[in-house]
C-alpha cells in the first residue's frame, strides 16, 4: 500500500502512514503518578501496526500546583522533572514489556529534537521499532511492529517532523 503524508496541526506533527490513521483518546500515567491526556494515531496493516502516540504535558504545572502533595513533593520543580524525564520513562516502559528482548537502545534526535530509539524482538518474533521525542511539552512515541523477517519500518520511524504552534 502507498505511504501518504499525514499532517496533524492539533498535536503538532507530520509523518507518513501506510493509509489513513484512526485516532483514539488515551490517558498516560507519568513517572510521578500524574495522569495526562494523549492520543494514539494508528494504522493496522495486518500483521503490521504503525502508531504515533502524543502525550500532552502542557498543563503539567497547573496539575502539580493543584495536587495535595506529601511533604516530599512540596518543591514546585516536580512538574518540570516529570516532563524532562518523560522520554526515559517511556523507554523504560518498552524495556519492561513482557517477553520482549531489547536489541537496540540509544539516544537519538530528529529535527534537532532530542529523543531515544529502541528496537525489540517480541515473544512471537515480531519486531518493534520505537522512537521517542519530547517537543514543547509534548511526548511523541513513534512505534511500528512488523512480523519476523519483514523489512525494518525506517520510512515510518524516521519520517516524523515536529511542528511549532504556527504549524512550521
Amino acid at each position: 500500500q502507498e505511504w501518504t503524508e499525514y499532517i496533524n496541526r492539533m498535536d503538532r506533527f507530520t509523518t507518513v502512514f501506510p493509509g489513513q490513521p484512526t485516532a483514539r483518546e488515551i490517558t498516560w500515567p507519568s513517572e510521578y503518578g500524574m495522569v495526562f491526556p494523549g492520543r494514539v494515531y494508528a494504522v493496522q496493516q495486518s500483521p503490521s501496526r504503525y502508531s504515533v502516540t502524543v502525550i500532552d504535558y502542557t498543563d503539567a504545572e497547573k496539575k502539580y500546583s493543584e495536587l495535595k502533595k506529601p511533604e516530599s513533593f512540596q518543591q514546585s520543580i516536580y512538574w518540570q522533572i516529570d516532563i524532562m524525564a518523560s522520554i526515559q520513562y517511556a523507554a523504560t516502559k518498552f524495556r519492561q514489556r513482557e517477553g520482549a528482548k531489547v536489541t537496540y537502545d540509544a539516544w537519538h534526535y530528529i529535527d534537532l529534537v532530542e529523543g531515544h530509539q529502541l528496537q525489540l524482538t517480541n515473544a512471537d518474533q515480531s519486531r518493534t521499532f520505537v522512537a521517542i521525542y519530547l517537543h514543547e511539552n509534548r511526548l511523541y512515541i513513534v512505534e511500528a511492529t512488523v512480523p519476523r523477517g519483514a523489512a525494518q519500518p525506517g520510512l515510518f520511524q524516521q519520517n516524523i517532523s515536529l511542528l511549532d504552534e504556527k504549524g512550521g
